[in-house]
């Protein structure tokens, strides 16, 4: 096992970042993220939405961890009246619950964080995760390839530490657990869409009543004001988004019992670790937070879209826009970026980042310890945004583009420094 495990720790580690003046191909070790949508009672054009969500591609910030599972209905995990407690209490969960975006006023959008985290559980999600990371098999039996592509391994680095004693690994075990796995998230959507009509109907009923004691004289041009309201309002949909963060909760207690009671290859086969994997509870996903954005849907003569491409593509510019939302709110869920180039200062995130001038940003460098491999980030300096100079790089903005300046700006640029070498990696400050 010993042995075994030193293979694990060497095959986990990084080359440590050479900084060059012209762009690169850079990798680095991102987070994990798997999405999933929460089925919603119908709705206006669900069967758009939920096409566009499933079909969106994914945040390239993020390495593609999907296990398979890409939706869930929340009537099928009824809470016990003890598991309806959180909601009376004033704890992290219980405050979440009560701060939910949406229309819905009744128990089950109140109950919805505990029906997530009981799908969570019941379904053994946080298992499929741990799975997935360690590419499990039919036969129970993993192996490390998945976690040696996403650790960016330097072959020469592996040989010298294949030679030294496995107690250096130990911090290799570290970096490969905290920097990888410990990074795994679960982001977990619902839509809300409605026709906006009802909704200004309601609205021009209620100012017409509100103001029905106007002297006679003024009320024809009172209504007609309200009228024009009612007009430019009714027309197309609203559509809100919220979006569930959890992480995988991965320690040095988690690891070492993973290693110690349920890990084995193909050679070493045993029945028992399979069982004692699939019906496990020591993998959790913990909540971090929630997010929602919105965006109001009208149509034109003059759009070359149809309706349903203009209903995909909002839906997409809304999912992207409440990840940003959380990526701000949440440091654990902050993206690393690395810079494109170092004079000028610029880097491929923009406006469907949250981009819009003025944000500033962390620049780190990144070094590994030469005997450990250990890899640890220092701050160099802080950047910018320059709010002249960021990249619409949200869905099909390019055909939107009206002029040629717009088409060719393909990066955003920052200002506050002279040193800063393409390969950096950024992470924006709150």
């Amino acid at each position: 096992m010993k042995k075994q495990l030193l293979a694990f720790l060497l095959i986990t580690t990084s080359s440590a970042l050479t900084a060059q003046e012209k762009p690169v191909d850079f990798k680095f070790r991102r987070s994990s993220l798997h999405t999933m949508v929460i089925e919603s009672d119908k709705f206006p054009k669900k069967e758009i939405v939920l096409n566009a969500f499933n079909n969106a591609p994914f945040p390239e910030k993020y390495n593609d961890h999907q296990i398979g599972v890409k939706s869930f209905n929340p009537n099928n995990y009824t809470l016990t009246t003890d598991e309806k407690a959180p909601l009376y209490k004033q704890s992290k969960l219980g405050a979440f619950a009560s701060s939910s975006v949406g229309l819905e006023t009744d128990s089950l959008s109140k109950e919805l964080p505990l029906r997530i985290q009981k799908y969570l559980s019941k379904e053994k999600i946080a298992n499929k995760v741990v799975a997935k990371w360690f590419n499990r098999q039919p036969d129970g039996s993993f192996d490390y390839n998945l976690i040696a592509e996403r650790g960016v391994f330097n072959a020469s680095f592996l040989e010298t530490k294949a030679a030294q004693s496995a107690s250096d690994g130990n911090a290799l075990l570290m970096t490969a657990g905290f920097e990888l796995i410990d990074n795994t998230f679960i982001v977990i959507n619902k839509f809300n869409f409605i026709t906006n009509e009802p909704v200004a109907r309601a609205i021009r009923d209620a100012a017409r009543e509100a103001t029905k004691d106007t002297p006679a004289m003024l009320l024809g041009k009172v209504n007609k004001g309200i009228d024009a309201v009612y007009e430019k309002t009714k027309e197309g949909y609203s559509i809100w988004a919220t979006s569930y963060l959890y992480k995988l909760v991965w320690n040095e207690a988690v690891a070492n019992s993973f290693y110690t009671d349920l890990y084995m290859e193909k050679s070493s086969l045993d029945s028992k670790k399979k069982l004692a994997f699939d019906n496990s509870d020591l993998f959790k996903l913990e909540f971090v937070g929630d997010e929602s954005a919105s965006g109001l849907i009208t149509f034109s003569l003059s759009e070359k879209r149809t309706e349903d491409q203009i209903i995909e593509l909002s839906t997409i510019r809304i999912i992207d826009k409440v990840y940003a939302k959380l990526q701000k709110k949440y440091d654990v869920f902050k993206t690393k970026t690395p810079l494109y180039t170092g004079e000028p200062i610029t880097a491929k995130i923009g406006k469907k980042e949250g981009l819009e001038g003025g944000e500033k940003f962390d620049v780190l460098e990144q070094t590994q310890d030469p005997k450990t491999g250990a890899i640890t980030y220092k701050s160099v300096g802080t950047i910018k945004v320059d709010k002249d100079s960021i990249w619409d790089n949200t869905f099909d903005a390019d055909k939107d583009a009206t002029t040629e300046s717009t088409q060719s700006i393909d990066r955003t640029t920052f200002s506050g420094g002279k040193k800063f070498a393409s390969g950096m990696l950024i992470k924006q400050i709150k």
